[in-house]
């Protein structure tokens, strides 16, 4: 069902392979999901697009308790369960790990559309690219490694863990790029610093860095040091919501804000994360991203809250050519602190902490208490000792005060005292 170049294609034309897909979907899903049939309550699934926020919302916490009712799959299980042919789970970050089915056609779409995602950022048949996610039933590992090989690329499948050896494996095979978290090269750093003293980051060889499970690369401090530390181009190339496509969205290699690459086979709305009422899709227009299936067997979701707020920064053509929709992501909203007011996400301090040589970058958010909330608690970690550390967190206090507009806490951790993780980095820690 995937469309070839989709991604390319003019809107009239798009608009009308998703109004034929959402028609053969609205059967499908009234047909074969027990769990939509009861959702419903009684309404049927319209054919026309257009009347889709009529519908109710769909949230992780129904699927998540679908799925603990009617263990491994849920009823919204739309298919034989003799028909899957892959299954995965979720990262479980923000909650009990979820069990994701694909039949052999989602699998394809899949690999299909993250591809669309890889080749705008730049990946082809040119690079042999190491994949460092984790291969153990996560969607991020074997997932993402069908995509990157669906762009003729070679691809290494290294895993996490290990990280010497995979130092050796790039010199060896000449590498020339990695597939991983933002984070991850800070691990990399530290590896090579203790057990490679003759080598640097930047003479591995590496020119192109595919990222994403995190935030980070929309800070240009951050998008900076890391591609001068290293010597390559540094991508959001993988952005996507695991229960409901891997990857669709990437940065260009002209544009940094990620590109929507899957018009065909998934239906985007914005909705204000409050009220939940639906906003207009047009450029400048931020809220929460809700998606909606058009092509899928498995588990197909109809209206899913990611949780993820997003600004539209584009809908016309693209200085690519893609015809498909930019937009930012400014953060969670499950990992959204509310101060006197003020909505506060994580990726809003990132250039903070990368705007200044004696901080590593590294920082979490600490939450000892429930809300309300009068002050920002944060973490920060040092590059190097230093002797003036009060001057330090009085400028780093002023900075979030000026640029944020919320007071805050800080509290300066030593050098490499933080954890790395070769996942997914929490940067919100409750302790209540």
């Amino acid at each position: 069902m995937t469309t070839a170049g989709a991604d390319f294609l003019d809107w009239s034309v798009l608009q009308k392979i998703q109004q034929r897909h959402w028609r053969q979907q609205c059967q499908h899903v009234m047909s074969n999901s027990k769990f939509y049939q009861r959702h419903l309550r009684g309404q049927s699934l319209s054919g026309n697009l257009e009347q889709l926020d009529q519908l109710p919302l769909t949230d992780k916490e129904m699927l998540r308790q679908d799925q603990d009712n009617r263990p491994p799959f849920g009823s919204y299980l739309a298919i034989s369960p003799s028909l899957i042919t892959r299954m995965h789970r979720t990262s479980g970050t923000t909650g009990t790990a979820m069990n994701l089915a694909l039949t052999a056609q989602d699998a394809n779409m899949t690999a299909l559309v993250g591809a669309r995602a890889q080749g705008a950022s730049g990946l082809g048949p040119q690079h042999r690219v190491v994949h460092c996610l984790n291969y153990q039933l996560w969607m991020g590992g074997y997932t993402d490694h069908a995509t990157l090989e669906a762009t003729g690329a070679m691809v290494v499948p290294y895993g996490v863990g290990g990280t010497r050896g995979l130092i050796e494996v790039i010199r060896e095979l000449n590498i020339n790029a990695i597939s991983c978290t933002p984070s991850y090269p800070a691990v990399l750093e530290q590896v090579i610093e203790q057990e490679f003293p003759d080598l640097s980051p930047r003479s591995l060889g590496l020119e192109l860095g595919l990222f994403g499970g995190e935030a980070g690369l929309d800070d240009p401090a951050f998008r900076q040091r890391l591609e001068t530390t290293w010597g390559l181009q540094a991508r959001n190339s993988n952005y996507g919501v695991t229960d409901v496509l891997c990857n669709f969205a990437g940065q260009s290699t002209v544009c940094n804000d990620l590109h929507f690459v899957a018009l065909d086979v998934l239906y985007p709305q914005i909705i204000d994360p409050v009220t939940a009422f639906t906003k207009p899709w047009q450029e400048g227009e931020s809220g929460e991203l809700v998606l909606t299936h058009l092509c899928k067997q498995a588990q197909p979701l109809v209206r899913f809250r990611t949780n993820d707020i997003i600004t539209l920064t584009g809908t016309g053509v693209a200085k690519c050519g893609r015809t498909a929709p930019r937009f930012r992501v400014i953060g969670r909203s499950d990992d959204m602190v509310v101060v006197r007011g003020i909505n506060v996400f994580p990726s809003m301090l990132t250039g903070l902490v990368n705007s200044t040589d004696a901080l590593s970058g590294e920082y979490r958010i600490l939450l000892k208490q429930p809300p309300p909330y009068d002050f920002l608690s944060l973490e920060v970690e040092l590059a190097h000792p230093i002797e003036d550390q009060q001057n330090l967190v009085s400028g780093i206090e002023k900075q979030i005060k000026g640029q944020i507009g919320v007071s805050a806490q800080v509290q300066l951790a030593a050098p490499k005292t933080l954890p790395r993780t070769e996942g997914k980095t929490r940067r919100v820690f409750r302790s209540y």
